[in-house]
């Protein structure tokens, strides 16, 4: 890795104004873009992080597709459930577990892609770039500006 001074009085720059915006009282989130240059985001511009945990999907879109697959597997244990009353015994209760965890999913999942897709939209509107995977380790920056 090549060391780029520029780049550290750029980030030195952003890191400065992001911590003037926390003084204010803004929520602000201290993240490196998908280009790699450190940028200061509005809480609202940040949807679900890629790369937080083990989710590799990266759009609002594609978790609205996990989602719906989370919402068929509802529909499925839904009808798990029901099928034993169809044929005149009592519900198959041992079907409210993967009912329950196919719920979950299906909400989690539009959650996620709900706020994903308003952060996009705001992005888009106050020009902002994309926020790369992961975050940005705030005592580094510290160090760094220390030497």
């Amino acid at each position: 890795m090549v060391y780029d001074r520029e780049r550290d009085r750029r980030d030195d720059a952003v890191y400065a104004e992001h911590k003037d915006a926390v003084a204010r009282g803004e929520k602000r989130v201290l993240r490196r873009t998908s280009t790699g240059e450190l940028h200061s985001y509005p809480s609202d511009e940040i949807g679900f992080t890629p790369g937080r945990g083990q989710a590799q999907v990266s759009t609002w879109w594609g978790m609205a597709v996990l989602a719906a697959f989370g919402f068929m597997g509802f529909v499925g244990a839904f009808a798990m459930f029901l099928a034993p009353a169809w044929q005149g015994d009592g519900p198959g209760w041992g079907a409210l577990w993967p009912m329950a965890f196919a719920a979950f999913i299906a909400w989690y999942g539009f959650s996620l892609s709900r706020d994903e897709y308003r952060a996009t939209r705001r992005r888009k509107e106050r020009g902002s770039p994309k926020p790369g995977a992961g975050s940005v380790d705030v005592d580094l920056l510290e160090l760094g500006r220390r030497k």
